[in-house]
């Protein structure tokens, strides 16, 4: 059976292209579970996969979306039924192995959770990998924790999807939250989402160099690395902490040990993608439940995948903002 798919492939010059393709359900990668993709949501990762980054997809030509929300069409084992509503988030979906911007995809069991019942497919893919990550650096930072009292929360990468929605969910939670951004025009969509304070990327540099800085934030989320990491560590409240689940900006961390020894704060790593799945439905569930984003959903932008080469690229150049969520079902 024929379906179709986005595919990012190499010419001979050595660029990397993305277009919309015919493929056969039997090119698949061999799974336990054949589903039927409704909806797809846009993340980094998908960005850096159709740039051709070989630290993200080994081969090409290749099918990114590292999410899937669907419908299953058969599975090898009794884990689900056809018809059954079911996600895919994380493993090496869209990374080495067809993702969610095809409209089929071949996965293993292990790798499929079933919908929350709460959920749509289009709101699970609102929060998509981005949303679910967002949620995970505020439970580890509750579970170190952060309350509201000690102060305002910092969030990188503010307009982007992990930093958009971990500002509307601090917000529902109670916290005051500052936006660290580059893009400080936007003050419209920074109310929008609750944000007390926006603070300019530029300026919050401009003492990156100082070993120690005032401490301003009880805690603070970052998506960036780098020197936005570093300088966020000198300016956490002592007993405070901080979540790092990106390297938008860099992979490498200069920092001192000052922080950590003086005002005794925690540097938390999150991952998103190789949690036990049990982990994952877990927090899913408060997703769909205590966590729930009614207004998410008004937040994203349903397209079509004949828009995805454009937007993607628009992600990778920092020109996008919030979510982006690819309906299989959408003409283009």
């Amino acid at each position: 059976m024929e379906y179709k798919a986005f595919v990012v492939s190499e010419d001979d010059s050595g660029s990397y292209l993305g277009g919309i393709k015919t493929l056969n359900i039997q090119d698949l990668p061999a799974g336990d579970v054949l589903i039927k993709v409704e909806c797809s949501s846009l993340n980094f990762k998908d960005a850096l996969s159709f740039s051709g980054n070989k630290g993200v997809t080994r081969k090409f030509p290749h099918t990114p979306g590292i999410d899937a929300a669907g419908e299953v069409v058969s599975c090898a084992t009794d884990d689900f039924k056809a018809g059954q509503k079911v996600l895919v988030v994380g493993y090496d979906l869209g990374m080495n192995t067809s993702g969610g911007f095809g409209e089929y995809i071949s996965v293993p069991a292990k790798w499929v959770m079933p919908m929350p019942v709460a959920m749509s497919a289009h709101q699970s893919m609102a929060w998509g990998t981005a949303g679910f990550t967002a949620a995970l650096c505020i439970d580890k930072l509750l579970m170190a924790g952060a309350k509201k009292e000690q102060g305002p929360v910092l969030v990188s990468g503010a307009s982007g999807g992990v930093g958009s929605i971990a500002i509307m969910l601090l917000v529902k939670l109670g916290f005051e939250v500052h936006a660290l951004t580059s893009k400080t025009a936007d003050k419209e969509y920074f109310k929008q989402l609750g944000v007390s304070e926006i603070v300019s990327r530029a300026e919050f540099l401009k003492s990156s160099a100082k070993p120690m800085l005032k401490p301003i934030y009880g805690s603070a989320i970052d998506v960036a690395g780098g020197d936005v990491l570093a300088t966020m560590l000198k300016m956490i409240k002592p007993g405070g902490s901080v979540a790092c689940c990106g390297l938008v900006a860099s992979i490498e961390l200069q920092t001192t040990v000052l922080p950590f020894i003086l005002r005794g704060i925690n540097l938390l790593g999150v991952d998103s993608v190789e949690l036990p799945l049990n982990v994952k439905q877990d927090m899913w569930l408060k997703m769909a439940s205590d966590w729930s984003l009614p207004a998410l959903l008004d937040q994203c932008q349903l397209i079509a995948k004949q828009q995805l080469a454009d937007t993607l690229q628009s992600m990778l150049n920092g020109n996008i903002k919030g979510r982006y969520v690819l309906d299989h079902n959408l003409a283009g």
